[in-house]
């Protein structure tokens, strides 16, 4: 529905600078999105009115280059800065490392008027932003994104956690933060396989809400992976634009607006939980439950083959799976029992309408969730 993206595109909010304007009960933040813009995070920061030091918390793989610029550009903004390489993936987004962030900042007499900033992927944002939601019952927070994952999802909306044996973020808060800083340029040392996984997330947001997105994910598959030109800078903007007027909206995820977002991430979450964190990457396991949901929404009647075909393809160009291997379905049936969006042990299933368009069900047949599963799984 072109008109409907059109209108969805002109209340997204941005200032002069492209920055996306996240409207919050917890204030407003800007999401800046550009090449070489961690330059001006200092400056940025103060802008906010921020006082106090600075404690930058970011992945050890950023050492030593990403961070000391950051740390420069922090201290150019007048802020005493601390520095604490944290050795972080999904294994380990628990609460034993959730206390080592935590006794560091005690050890440095952290106080409620200083600043947390987050440096790194989706994993490093979701435990810092714990900790500053929970040390001294709340500082403010900074998200210096560098995994397209972060970029285009997890560091816009205040969502912050550690997981628990049991399942994925079990434990966490809505934090929203001060300001939020994305720098394209440290995506040019990731992995493929972490770009890929980010994608993910990206084409996610075309394939729920702006169909016009989607088109250009399909159309320009080799210049996004590649970085090149301006396509992936925009294809970012316009993913977080659609973000942040997602949580402007519907900030706790009360409503069925914000849970869009969740689109493939129950069965997602289930894989990561079943196959061990870490097997998967969250984008990896996201695109998998996208075909999986896209398999319900087509043994509903709601879309055709042909889109979910077409999805297949996107994510396919983008070197994503859309299958897994080794897993059982029961197991992963049971996994999604935990899922965050349950009503009365009911899953809200988000689900796909057309190209673009999106809605939650909470009426799906049991074997028709099984039938889309077992599809997935190879």
């Amino acid at each position: 529905m072109p008109d409907q993206n059109k209108s969805q595109k002109q209340t997204r909010k941005q200032d002069p600078d492209l920055a996306t304007i996240v409207r919050t009960t917890q204030g407003s933040y800007r999401v800046i999105v550009g090449r070489d813009v961690v330059d001006g995070l200092g400056l940025e920061l103060r802008k906010t009115g921020q006082e106090g030091r600075a404690f930058l918390i970011a992945d050890e793989v950023l050492f030593p280059g990403p961070v000391r610029r950051a740390q420069e550009a922090l201290e150019r903004g007048g802020y005493e800065t601390h520095v604490l390489a944290l050795e972080i993936g999904e294994s380990n987004k628990n609460l034993e490392t959730l206390e080592v962030v935590c006794s560091w900042l005690a050890d440095r007499r952290a106080e409620r008027g200083d600043v947390v900033v987050a440096m790194g992927g989706g994993v490093t944002g979701d435990l810092v932003g714990f900790v500053a939601a929970t040390w001294l019952r709340g500082v403010a927070v900074v998200h210096v994104p560098t995994s397209l994952t972060a970029m285009v999802d997890s560091s816009i909306g205040g969502k912050t956690g550690v997981n628990l044996p049991q399942g994925k973020n079990l434990l966490g808060a809505f934090h929203q933060p001060k300001l939020v800083l994305q720098d394209v340029g440290h995506l040019e040392t990731l992995p493929p396989r972490e770009m890929a996984a980010g994608w993910a997330e990206a084409v996610k947001h075309g394939l729920i809400l702006d169909a016009d997105l989607l088109d250009m994910f399909e159309r320009l598959a080799p210049q996004m992976i590649a970085l090149e030109g301006d396509g992936p800078v925009e294809a970012i903007r316009r993913s977080v634009a659609i973000k942040g007027e997602i949580v402007s909206a519907d900030e706790f995820e009360t409503g069925d607006r914000r849970v869009l977002l969740n689109y493939g991430h129950t069965i997602a979450h289930a894989i990561e939980t079943v196959s061990g964190y870490g097997e998967y990457l969250h984008g990896e396991a996201v695109a998998i439950g996208m075909m999986a949901a896209a398999g319900i929404a087509t043994r509903l009647g709601m879309i055709d083959s042909e889109l979910v075909e077409r999805q297949r393809r996107v994510l396919e160009s983008y070197n994503l799976p859309t299958q897994a291997h080794n897993l059982d379905a029961e197991a992963i049936i049971d996994a999604t029992k935990s899922d965050k969006k349950s009503r009365g042990g009911t899953i809200r299933w988000v689900l796909l309408e057309g190209p673009g368009q999106a809605t939650t069900r909470r009426d799906v047949p049991d074997d028709v969730v099984l039938e889309a599963v077992q599809a997935v799984l190879s």
